[in-house]
């Protein structure tokens, strides 16, 4: 899952609008931001098996603390505590909290068999739509369609930036799910870790363009703090 977790993030906004968009997608990725820097440490482990499935060449081998429910639900909990602490907004904090082991829960449909509920000895789940490339695009398309419309409902752009900002951001993230399906397997899963470190860079572009947009019905001084 790619693009349907920024579609969670997107429609998140609707819930807490105070909590930036860049927030919101650092929790709804917090796993996949995190995986690729365990990876190169030796942490965790992957595969590349080309043709491992209908979608991708990755057979994951070992990813118990970011991809462990167990695991996505401490790492909720102390994302939320660090929120809170940031910014005193309980309702903010607990949203941020259950992004990220959301993580899990729309993994769950599309991997094969290889998500562990707990570290240790656990037994491996997954829905496997991996092994169906048509409906796995129907997901992620649906799910970032879905949470855009819902961002766009309760958002509307301050400038230009806000306005084609967005535009670039949702471009972004299509082309590159679309890259990752029709490019070649890695040649090394060295090289596969610092590719996947590009996903951070949909964090602060999410904070510059929720900047420069507002939430519908309320109006945000110019000298307001807008990162939340």
């Amino acid at each position: 899952m790619f693009l349907g977790h920024f579609g969670v993030g997107f429609g998140a906004k609707t819930l807490q609008p105070r909590v930036s968009l860049g927030t919101l997608f650092l929790a709804a990725q917090l796993a996949d931001l995190v995986w690729p820097t365990l990876l190169l440490l030796g942490v965790e482990r992957v595969r590349i098996v080309p043709h491992f499935t209908a979608t991708n060449a990755f057979d994951f081998v070992y990813y118990p603390f970011t991809h462990s429910l167990v695991g996505e639900l401490v790492a909720g909990l102390l994302l939320g505590l660090a929120y809170w602490l940031l910014r005193r907004n309980a309702g903010g904090a607990l949203l941020v909290g259950l992004l990220v082991p959301s993580h899990w829960l729309l993994d769950l449909v599309v991997h094969v068999p290889d998500l562990p509920l707990y570290p240790g000895a656990s037994p491996l789940l997954g829905l496997g739509m991996w092994n169906h490339l048509v409906a796995t695009q129907v997901i992620e398309f649906a799910l970032l369609g879905l949470g855009l419309w819902l961002y766009m409902r309760r958002t509307r752009a301050r400038n230009g930036a806000g306005r084609y900002g967005l535009l670039v951001l949702v471009v972004l993230l299509a082309l590159t799910h679309v890259a990752g399906l029709f490019s070649p397997a890695p040649a090394s899963v060295g090289a596969l870790a610092w590719g996947a470190q590009v996903l951070w860079l949909f964090v602060p572009l999410a904070y510059w363009v929720d900047r420069n947009r507002e939430v519908t019905g309320e109006t945000r001084p110019a000298s307001a703090p807008s990162i939340s």
